[in-house]
């Protein structure tokens, strides 16, 4: 039995205008303003987004396949022009050598390979340039692929859809007036498993220790040495921390990208959500416009509250053809790559999403879109949690700042033993 969730629009009036932020910090950053907004809510009726796994528990379960036939369709219509690009990155990362430590991965029932993870990305491509209609596509993916749903928060497939993007700042390779607060290197202390989960830091001493929070790191001096590159004060560099990855225009012209490289294992508290609890802010007001003019008339009073957020992200330099970089290490494509908790959802991997996404015009549309799993977040954890890449800059920025949405998803994975799919 397939079980599908509503599907709530993001209406301001519904959601109290608060928005989500990410490590991607977007999405998270939003989902725990709206979730903070609901304090009042008996906590039976309180949707848990980041419920984790129970042991034992897997996040996919394999189902009728036939039951995505009407989404295949719709997805095959309403493609994005980054689709192509997206499976070439995912099949990219499955050429490198590194990539096989990631699997097996474990579904309810049995287990994928990362040969067959890596021939599904190849099939799909080929599948796409070898179909002349949406109807022959969902024939060709039904005749040739297995379709898993993902559990969701609730066990019925619920998945809070939330969206990140890639910011423009100003900034330095060297501290200046005007230019006050570094982005940082990832640190040789910190510890992290093979899945990029972090798990603390080596202390001098030899023993593996929790990561000290936010405010000790960057109070410590702990760090000198490793600042990357400097921007204009404590929030811009937080809200770098925040989507996971920015272009910075430096003085002389040039642009340097930046990208995602490891964080602490430490909770994540959402800046808007300590807004609110002090007062600060309205919760129909509540945005990261606002956060920004706040900070402009009392910096001391949100750099307090930053220090609520005891996680810390650390950064590396990416080649502009190389940017936005995932976690994978390889570009996430506009609404065509999705991040998800990589300790239960497969890297790589080719999923279709059902949700509804925000437009330009500020309308919510229904979202159903093939995309790849490139990417993670700090604050985007468990099966009930996704964020949607929408893009570079200040429109995306609108894009993602307005993304909040229930849906699923499902994961597709070539049949085994299923012929390979020939282009005439």
């Amino acid at each position: 039995m397939q079980f599908r969730p509503r599907i709530t629009s993001a209406d301001p009036s519904e959601l109290f205008r608060i928005r989500p932020l990410r490590l991607h910090l977007f999405g998270a950053f939003i989902a725990g303003m709206l979730l903070a907004g609901c304090s009042s809510t008996p906590e039976a009726a309180k949707p848990h987004y980041d419920r984790p796994l129970r042991q034992g528990e897997q996040a996919l379960r394999k189902i009728d396949s036939g039951q995505v036939r009407p989404l295949l369709v719709e997805a095959w219509s309403a493609q994005e022009d980054g689709l192509e690009d997206s499976l070439q990155r995912s099949e990219t990362w499955y050429s490198k050598p590194s990539s096989a430590s990631r699997f097996p991965f474990r579904t309810q029932g049995e287990t994928i390979t990362h040969q067959r993870a890596m021939e599904s990305v190849e099939e799909l491509k080929v599948i796409l340039a070898a179909s002349g209609s949406a109807e022959e596509f969902a024939d060709r993916v039904l005749d040739r692929f297995d379709v898993y749903q993902t559990v969701g928060w609730d066990d019925r497939g619920t998945v809070l859809f939330t969206g990140y993007y890639a910011p423009i700042f100003k900034g330095s390779l060297h501290p200046a007036p005007g230019f006050t607060h570094p982005l940082h290197r990832r640190p040789d202390w910190l510890l992290s498993s093979p899945e990029g989960v972090p798990f603390g830091m080596r202390a001098a001493d030899g023993r593996i220790v929790d990561s000290p929070p936010r405010a000790e790191i960057e109070s410590s001096g702990m760090l000198e040495g490793l600042e990357l590159v400097w921007l204009p004060n404590r929030l811009d560099a937080y809200i770098c921390q925040v989507n996971g990855s920015a272009r910075i225009e430096l003085p002389d012209g040039r642009i340097m990208h930046v990208g995602y490289g490891g964080k602490t294992e430490r909770p994540y508290t959402g800046l808007g959500e300590s807004m609110l609890r002090e007062g600060l802010l309205p919760k129909e007001g509540l945005s990261l416009k606002a956060i920004q003019a706040y900070y402009q008339r009392e910096p001391a009073v949100v750099d307090r509250l930053i220090d609520r957020n005891e996680s810390f992200v650390f950064f590396t330099e990416y080649d502009g053809d190389g940017w936005p970089a995932g976690s994978l290490g390889v570009p996430v494509t506009t609404r065509a790559s999705i991040a998800t908790d990589k300790s239960v959802y497969p890297p790589g991997a080719v999923a279709l999403v059902d949700t509804r996404a925000v437009q330009s015009d500020g309308s919510r549309e229904r979202f159903v879109r093939l995309v790849c799993d490139q990417d993670t977040g700090g604050a985007i954890v468990a099966p009930g949690r996704c964020d949607l890449f929408m893009g570079i800059g200040p429109q995306a920025r609108v894009l993602a700042g307005g993304q909040y949405a229930e849906g699923t998803m499902y994961y597709i994975f070539r049949k085994p033993g299923a012929m390979v799919t020939q282009v005439d």
